[in-house]
């Protein structure tokens, strides 16, 4: 893999990267536990993240189960998954395939 050059490319990458993780989960989990938690319960999800992220960031050391960048990119696909929700594109809309 090549390294990205400009800021909006490297930027497009890690939205791919994104996408892979969700279709990954999404295989694995569906949306039932999502449309049962609705807005407020993905909040609760990624505050629990954040929480993560804190304590990871305050730890000298590399984590051993989870890694940062693992962290981050479960909070940005709920957030993305949020975003779609709001939108009711979550619950209406199936996955391609």
């Amino acid at each position: 893999m090549t390294t990205p050059q400009y800021l909006d490319d490297a930027f497009e990458k890690e939205c791919e990267e994104l996408l892979k993780v969700f279709l990954k989960k999404h295989k694995d989990y569906g949306k039932g536990n999502i449309l049962e938690i609705g807005e407020l319960g993905i909040a609760f999800r990624i505050a629990e993240k954040v929480s993560r992220l804190k304590n990871l960031l305050a730890k000298t050391g590399k984590p051993e189960n989870e890694s940062l960048d693992d962290t981050w990119t479960d909070i940005a696909v709920y957030a993305v998954i949020a975003k779609l929700f709001r939108k009711k594109q979550f619950q209406d809309l199936e996955v391609r395939g």
